[in-house]
Parts: C-alpha cells; sequence; structure tokens
C-alpha cells in the first residue's frame, strides 16, 4: 500500500513510519527538516515541506492509498498547526480522491472525557488546554469530512516495546491508562484496511 504519512519524525508517527515499512508498504513522509531524520529506506521517500503550506501537502498525497495523520504541537510550531495541517491533509485528500484517512488523537477529547482520571481532566483545563482545544477541532474536521476516517484515541503514551497487549475499541469502560507508542501505530497501522471502526473513534490503552 501506499501510504501518505504526516507526523512521523516522532512518536507514534515514527513508529507507524517503521512498523509500516516494516510491513513493505510504501511510504511518503512530510517533513520540515528532513536533515535532521536519521532513517532511511528504499520504500521512504521523505518530502521536504511543511503541513502549513497545502502545495507541500498536495505532493505528500499524490498518488498515495492511504493517508496517517498523527500530528502534534512543539514549540517550533504555530499554535494551530494540528487543526490547520488536518484541514490541509483534508482538502489535499479530496482533492486526489484518497479516501482513508486514519488520525492519531487522544483519550480525553470528544466523548472520551470521563475515560481519563481527574488529574488529567485538571491538566486538561489548564496546562494542556491549548493542545486539547487543538484535538477538538482536528476531531470535528475529520468527521465532518466525507473521507472513510477512523480516530484512534490513545491514553497514556510511553516508548515501551510493541507487545500487541492492550485494550481497544469504543467502549467508555475504556481509561486512559499507559500504551506504548509502538502499540498505537500497530492499532493505526490496521485501521488502514480494516472497516471495524470506520468513521468511528477507538480508543487504545
Amino acid at each position: 500500500m501506499k501510504i501518505a504519512l504526516f507526523g512521523g519524525s516522532r512518536g507514534v508517527g515514527r513508529q507507524a513510519l517503521e512498523q509500516a515499512l516494516a510491513q513493505g508498504h510504501d511510504v511518503k513522509a512530510l517533513m520540515r527538516n528532513p536533515a535532521e531524520f536519521d532513517f532511511s529506506h528504499p520504500q521512504l521517500t521523505v518530502i521536504s515541506g511543511d503541513v502549513l503550506r497545502p502545495a507541500d501537502v498536495a505532493e505528500c498525497v499524490a498518488q498515495a492509498e492511504a493517508v496517517i495523520c498523527s500530528l502534534g504541537g512543539t514549540a517550533n510550531n504555530p499554535g494551530d498547526v494540528v487543526s490547520t495541517g488536518t484541514r490541509h491533509i483534508i482538502d489535499a485528500m479530496q482533492a486526489a480522491d484518497v479516501r482513508r484517512l486514519v488520525v492519531v488523537s487522544s483519550i480525553g477529547v470528544g466523548d472520551s472525557k470521563d475515560q481519563v482520571p481527574f488529574a488529567f481532566k485538571m491538566l486538561m483545563k489548564t496546562v494542556l488546554k491549548a493542545a486539547m482545544e487543538e484535538k477538538e477541532k482536528q476531531e470535528t474536521l475529520v468527521k465532518n469530512s466525507n473521507l472513510d476516517w477512523v480516530i484512534v484515541r490513545p491514553g497514556g503514551l510511553t516508548d515501551g516495546p510493541r507487545t500487541g497487549n492492550y485494550a481497544f475499541g469504543l467502549g467508555k469502560d475504556i481509561k486512559a491508562g499507559q500504551v506504548s507508542r509502538a502499540d498505537v501505530a500497530e492499532f493505526v497501522l490496521k485501521q488502514l484496511t480494516d472497516d471495524a471502526f470506520l468513521r468511528q473513534s477507538p480508543s487504545i490503552s
């Protein structure tokens, strides 16, 4: 499968990139600083660009069969990079007639607010307020699109190994426990071809 990946330089996106290549997929990844990226592979194409520039996003999406969006805010990014970048991705997918979009969000967004512990709810209202508001905007954009989308909501992310041992689904009993980025990436890749959660927002923890 030809995959366009946004947010592949770190975190869940980086894990998804490496696992996708190991599975034999072709990956195009948009990166602002490709010279700093320490990984290469014959089936990986790194595109130098910015998700805030529609032309760069369109170049990455062109000829893709599916798109993974694992955008996150950093100190070097403007505050609206997640929502604006996602809007550009959706626009590019619609223009190129690419249907499948898998987005990495977070437990605590949307109707999953009660799945996080009290202490995290307090953080969501203070330190993490801007980041969570961006995720809310992102999810709204995705849900209002006509794409074949899946929004994956992980709990507390760790750098542990891929175990295949995690809980996932739509049940509100799935709480925001720890889960490795590698396990989340594995679940994300499954959503590229599995319709079990089509146009839904499963949690994983």
